[in-house]
């Protein structure tokens, strides 16, 4: 039986967000604790951050910036959803982001049916949230799209079935996804156990590599670069 990754790999390149959006307009964008530009300006609210988020598009002449699978970040030391008493603080992103405008549409990079929906209200969460199981070489897994707009999940169903490329969803805004500035979240995850519209994005050090087992790099199937 093939693993997951290695279906992933097998796969074509596919796009999770707006199809006429070319990869050459996309920018790789570092979100660490090691990049110098973001400690400089240090942004400190979601207005900020989309600021400096436009202006790193439009110095790099972008129209998305992505990254973040892996990435030690700082950004979340406001929220005290990633302090959990006697363990580690929750820093490293186990997904994908991708920066873009307010309302940017949100593909089905596979086909898929809708597994569980919820609106995970707070700051630092994911806001409204959709998960997407599939099937492929007989192997079952899922995708989840975190920070969306409230219309996502507002007329959508359990078992809904979408088609590869077909729009399902939008970016949203900061009054509503968790206080970021817009990006969709977009993770892939093997094994979702009893979690439903919700699943860990950013882990600590401790559980890094179940999360890597798990949670393979969605790079695999975008193929970006």
């Amino acid at each position: 039986m093939k693993t997951l990754v290695s279906i992933l790999k097998s796969l074509s390149p596919t796009k999770v967000i707006d199809a006429t959006i070319d990869f050459s307009k996309y920018v790789a964008l570092d979100l660490s604790v090691t990049n110098k530009e973001l400690v400089q300006n240090k942004p400190a609210t979601a207005a900020d951050f989309e600021i400096f988020i436009t202006n790193y598009l439009r110095k790099n002449n972008a129209e998305i910036a992505y990254g973040g699978y892996i990435e030690g970040r700082n950004l979340y030391q406001r929220s005290t959803i990633f302090k959990n008493d006697g363990n580690p603080e929750r820093n490293i992103h186990i997904g994908l982001d991708l920066w873009g405008k307010v309302g940017t549409e949100i593909l089905a990079p596979l086909d898929g049916k809708v597994h569980s929906f919820k609106d995970n209200l707070g700051l630092g969460d994911y806001g409204p949230t959709i998960i997407l199981e599939h099937e492929i070489e007989n192997e079952k897994f899922y995708t989840l799209y975190g920070h969306l707009s409230l219309e996502s999940i507002e007329n959508i169903t359990v078992g809904t079935v979408f088609k590869k490329g077909e729009s399902f969803a939008t970016f949203g805004d900061s009054t509503i996804n968790g206080d970021y500035a817009p990006h969709l979240h977009f993770q892939i995850i093997n094994n979702i156990e009893d979690n439903y519209g919700d699943y860990p994005g950013v882990c600590n050090i401790n559980d890094l590599n179940f999360y890597i087992e798990n949670c393979p790099d969605p790079n695999l199937l975008l193929k970006i670069t």
